[in-house]
């Protein structure tokens, strides 16, 4: 009898925790830090680090607020700014559109053209900097392997 009110009291407890890390993990801002977080392993791992260094999660000041980068690799070849999306399902959009959409099965989510977003960080950086737009390359990273 009094082992099952020990479990009982051990469910009580846990359960609460194991629905708050459920439901973090859903959150959009949990799969982006899982998709900069593998970005971040595959620069380390594969780029020599006294070429190539990493600033990661960088907010800049701009003319309507800020902007976010997720990272900047500086190195001799130039500036690389990589925008980081970790979605998984169809992605449709083309370079002039404002937004794109993920798709999955009947569930659509429309997201800010990351090219455009990335865009306004090469700017950003080009006049914090003073760099020409030929030291600046904008990258983009879809971090799931699972986009069809």
């Amino acid at each position: 009898m009094e082992n099952a009110s020990i479990l009982d009291h051990l469910i009580i407890l846990l359960l609460p925790v194991i629905t708050a890390i459920y439901i973090a993990i859903k959150t959009s801002w949990f799969k982006g830090a899982v998709g900069e977080f593998i970005v971040n392993l595959k620069i380390r791992r594969y780029l020599d680090k006294k070429k190539y260094h990493l600033i990661k999660n960088v907010t800049l000041p701009t003319d309507t607020g800020s902007t976010q980068i997720d990272h900047i690799i500086v190195s001799e070849y130039g500036v690389f700014v990589i925008e980081t999306k970790n979605m998984k399902g169809w992605i449709y959009g083309s370079y002039n559109q404002k937004t794109w959409t993920q798709k999955i099965y009947k569930y659509s989510n429309k997201f800010q053209n990351p090219l455009h977003q990335n865009y306004k960080h090469i700017k950003t950086l080009n006049s914090l900097l003073n760099l020409s737009e030929k030291q600046i390359l904008g990258l983009y990273q879809l971090t799931n392997p699972y986009i069809v």
